[in-house]
């Protein structure tokens, strides 16, 4: 990739452990390793927008050509996205993890498909544990990455027994943080999730490890162009938390490796908005300093 000057937001300070009442808001970006095209937008997003952080994606098919990229931005923190469920296979055989493939030999698809399974018993967390530690040792110790956090694929671990095993390698693994997924709607699914939401953060905080307060992203997952962008920082802005968490999906437009996922996400318009000076502005106007997890200890303590 080369080396390429570094904006004024990717040299940000740290957050303050002052007694002001500045904010912190971390904006990380998902799937970081699915796609070259994919990295590289999220690697603008951070060079010239407020994306300040990334989660990456073990089973991503770019992952081994793109992880080597992050070493360019050291203010970029990075994170691990554990996946049980998508498009791309395992890291371990079926003998490993046998109750987490379907008959035909792959991972279920969807959230919704692992849940089926999971809900009548036909899921071992031993399983999720094996495949999710392989995942970080791929992570940590043959790509060297230094984690400062921990989330899982559609969000999986607001399920109580992926939610355990995630929180639980955490610890082991010396990662301070595990993101905590919410919802705004007052939908039944939004209503479901909020509950689930809040039985991940009482088991985060019990283990001893940050989470941000505030969190958007996952009613928008996919389409967050300008105006929604602009709603999510202002929700969690006009709230009263003093540390939030904005997850997204930048890319550049026109990538043909992302046609193989039937997601319909809005890759291009999600890093536009997030190298718009109206986001910029925004994130500014509400008192937020841009950061990562590791910057969250200093929060909890001041």
């Amino acid at each position: 990739m080369g080396t390429t000057p570094r904006s004024e937001w990717a040299q940000r300070p740290a957050y303050p452990d002052d007694g002001t009442s500045r904010r912190l808001l971390i904006v990380t970006a998902d799937d970081y390793g699915l796609t070259e095209a994919s990295a590289r937008g999220v690697l603008r997003a951070h060079r010239v927008g407020v994306l300040s952080s990334t989660s990456v994606l073990a089973l991503g098919p770019a992952v081994e050509r793109t992880a080597r990229w992050l070493a360019d931005v050291p203010a970029l923190s990075v994170g691990a996205h554990l996946a049980v469920v998508g498009e791309d296979p395992p890291l371990l055989t079926r003998r490993e993890i046998p109750t987490l493939l379907t008959r035909a030999g792959r991972l279920p698809l969807t959230w919704a498909g692992f849940l089926a399974r999971a809900a009548a018993g036909l899921v071992d967390p031993d399983d999720v544990g094996r495949e999710f530690e392989a995942q970080l040792q791929r992570l940590t110790g043959h790509l060297g990455l230094s984690l400062a956090h921990v989330d899982t694929h559609q969000h999986l671990h607001l399920w109580p027994a992926v939610g355990q095993v995630t929180i639980e390698l955490a610890r082991r693994w010396n990662i301070p943080g595990v993101r905590l997924p919410s919802s705004r709607s007052r939908s039944p699914r939004g209503q479901g999730i909020r509950l689930l939401s809040r039985a991940l953060r009482r088991r985060i905080r019990s283990a001893g490890l940050a989470t941000p307060d505030g969190y958007a992203g996952l009613d928008e997952a996919g389409a967050l162009h300008l105006p929604r962008f602009l709603a999510a920082v202002n929700a969690v802005g006009i709230s009263t938390a003093r540390t939030a968490e904005i997850n997204c999906h930048p890319g550049e437009d026109g990538d043909p490796d992302l046609s193989r996922y039937a997601w319909g996400y809005r890759w291009g318009a999600e890093l536009a908005a997030l190298t718009s000076r109206a986001l910029r502005d925004a994130v500014a106007r509400h008192g937020f300093v841009l950061g990562g997890y590791r910057d969250l200890p200093a929060v909890a303590g001041a």
